[in-house]
Order: C-alpha cells, then sequence, then structure tokens
C-alpha cells in the first residue's frame, strides 16, 4: 500500500473520533509513532490531505487562526468500506448462528447513497436475495446500524438479526455464495 493511502486511511480514522481535529494535530497523531518518517512522509501526509479535500472525503474549517478538519457524509462511507477491506477488517468471518437481513429502500432522489449501500452489501458478502432484501450469516449489524444513523436512515435501511430462515432462502443464499459451506 503506498504511503499516501495509508496516510488516508489513519486521516479517516483519526478524524471518525472527534467532531473536528485540528490539521497539526493529526498531522502530530501519524508522524509521533512513526520512526521512519521523513521529508517525504511530510510531502505525502499534506498530499494525503489535500486529496481528501479535494475528494469531498474531508473539508477543512478555519477558526482561531488554526485549521481543522471534518469527516464529511462521503468520507464516513469511504470509512465503512476500509473497515470491510483486507487486513484491517474487523468482523469474523466464522457463522455465529444468526442471519443478518437488510431492507433497503431509498428514494430515487438519494440515489448515489443508496448505491454506494448496496456496495458496501457486496462488500460485507450480503447476498441481494430480492430487489431491496439482503443477507448475509455476517456479524456486520452494528456498522450497518452507524451507517443508518450517519445518513439519517429510519425506515429506507431496516436491519433484522435471526436465527431461523426458511430451507429455501437459505439454500437460495448458500447456492448463490457458498457453494462448499459449512453453514
Amino acid at each position: 500500500m503506498s504511503s499516501k493511502i495509508e496516510y488516508s486511511n489513519k486521516i479517516l480514522k483519526i478524524l471518525a473520533e472527534k467532531p473536528a481535529i485540528p490539521v497539526d494535530e493529526i498531522k502530530k497523531k501519524i508522524t509521533t509513532p512513526d520512526p521512519l518518517f521523513h521529508k517525504e512522509g511530510a510531502y505525502a501526509l499534506t498530499r494525503s490531505i489535500k486529496n481528501l479535500i479535494e475528494s469531498g472525503c474531508i473539508e477543512m474549517i478555519q477558526s482561531d487562526n488554526k485549521s481543522y478538519l471534518k469527516l464529511t457524509k462521503k468520507g464516513k462511507n469511504k470509512l465503512n468500506s476500509i473497515k470491510l477491506e483486507g487486513d484491517q477488517a474487523l468482523v469474523s468471518n466464522t457463522w455465529d448462528g444468526l442471519w443478518r437481513i437488510i431492507i433497503l429502500d431509498i428514494p430515487e432522489n438519494r440515489k448515489n447513497e443508496r448505491e454506494s449501500l448496496r456496495y458496501l452489501l457486496k462488500k460485507a458478502d450480503f447476498v441481494c436475495i430480492k430487489n431491496t432484501v439482503w443477507i448475509s450469516p455476517f456479524p456486520y449489524e452494528h456498522l450497518f446500524t452507524n451507517i443508518k444513523k450517519d445518513l439519517g436512515l429510519g425506515t429506507e435501511l431496516m436491519i433484522i438479526v435471526t436465527d431461523k430462515i426458511d430451507e429455501e432462502t437459505k439454500k437460495y443464499f448458500l447456492n448463490n455464495v457458498f457453494k462448499s459451506s459449512s453453514l
């Protein structure tokens, strides 16, 4: 992973901790634990902040002669996507006997959010069993509960956790995802 991507991911994670954080505090949090931080690292860090601002993931706010950075909705979505990827994924992929069902009904005027959520559902190994109904055996309900809260999706996103689904639905899921599953 390039240093700019690493810095971008670290910046997003730091900004998730508070509503707004001074730029110098973010730089300090990233550079202090890194004994190999040098001039090229300073450039990559500055460039990462600029790229995140330009992409709309974070915004800069001026106040009290200080510059603060704040995570945007787009940044929260990107952070949620990072949580689903690779070694940084925090959710077990061992089945705990519960099914997660998400019903997604977001209107056309919020199409970008709907597409982002579909992308996240796919990344989290949810399977679309009907146009707006997604199912998975993996414990991502907390992540989607936070997304629901962050995006203000009261009844547009419903999360159901259950230990029972009918056999045909289970077969459909297994045939579409886990050809040789132990579920």
